[in-house]
């Protein structure tokens, strides 16, 4: 088995990190900011930590306007980002100057949601609403804080397509969410199984 230590390097051709840590739902954010401009970026980081309070959390690297838009307005939008929007939200990656849409760049449609003031992707397939919770910024073993801002949000309403509703389930296999893996690769999930929690 290859081995390494962090503090001396991987030795490969690429860092196999992100590639270990694999699938990883994505992240795309809609944020709006006290100047009213709107925000719309993928986060490779990105993930559920709790279903009762629905809590989700996002880490971006850098402090960028995702992060900043949502402490200053307290809330956020979640996008499900799809195969059929995986070029759309490659577009809405790229590292516009503040105040220019991403929804616009992106050909997308933004639409208002119920319980926040931030617009929605329209052509999602499911959406989050959030209320922003707080941000954490980690600290590693060396003592320094990390150039990663944690952001911590409670899900208070959801849309979801009608077509990707199936016996009362979300199916992911009609929707085919993205997943983010190492490097410039992404996956779909388009098959699904089941497995029985032992009774113990």
């Amino acid at each position: 088995m290859y081995s390494y230590e962090v503090a001396d390097g991987h030795g490969l051709k690429h860092n196999p990190f992100k590639a270990i840590v694999s699938p990883r739902p994505i992240g795309w954010i809609s944020t709006r900011g006290a100047d009213g401009t709107v925000n719309l970026a993928p986060y490779s980081f990105f993930n559920a930590v709790s279903d009762t309070p629905p809590i989700v959390i996002f880490s971006s690297s850098g402090y960028k306007d995702t992060v900043s838009n949502a402490e200053a307005t307290g809330a956020f939008v979640f996008n499900l980002a799809t195969e059929d929007l995986k070029d759309q939200m490659n577009l809405s990656s790229a590292p516009y100057p503040h105040g220019i849409s991403e929804f616009e760049k992106a050909g997308l449609t933004p639409a208002a949601s119920k319980l926040v003031d931030v617009p929605h992707v329209a052509e999602a397939k499911a959406v989050m609403e959030c209320r922003y919770l707080q941000t954490v910024r980690p600290t590693g073993l060396n003592g320094q804080p990390a150039d990663n801002w944690v952001v911590f949000g409670e899900v208070v309403a959801v849309h979801l397509a009608e077509d990707a509703l199936v016996d009362g389930r979300f199916d992911v296999t009609v929707a085919r969410p993205l997943s983010r893996l190492g490097y410039k690769d992404y996956a779909v999930v388009d098959s699904v199984f089941e497995l029985d929690r032992p009774r113990g």
